[in-house]
């Protein structure tokens, strides 16, 4: 029993190391000035109010974020717009990229 335990532990990290590994930041940062900077800023630190400032939120509240305004779980007719072309990639590779910036100790989150 204990050798089960041990495999699947180790199984279930193996698959969560490839999904972080899958994820490319250079991807990420290229989508984000593309898509994102305009309103939350290169690096997530929007400098306007009105905008939330997403450098430093954690890469799975952002993937489900985003996938949530892509399929209208999450309501808001700016971000279903910009949300709605994303990729599964475009949305990994944005979480991983933005998860990796600093946040601002004046976040608006």
């Amino acid at each position: 029993m204990k050798n089960y335990v041990i495999a699947a532990l180790s199984g279930a990290a193996l698959i969560l190391s490839s999904q972080v590994v899958a994820a490319d930041i250079e991807a990420g940062k290229s989508k984000a000035a593309e898509v994102c900077a305009s309103c939350h800023g290169a690096d997530g630190n929007s400098p306007a109010p009105n905008f939330p400032k997403i450098g430093g939120q954690y890469r799975t509240y952002l993937v489900k974020a985003l996938k949530d305004y892509k399929s209208g779980a999450r309501q808001d007719p700016i971000m279903a717009g910009m949300a709605a072309n994303l990729s599964e990639a475009d949305i990994n590779n944005l979480a991983f990229y933005y998860s990796s910036q600093p946040g601002s100790l004046n976040s608006n989150k």
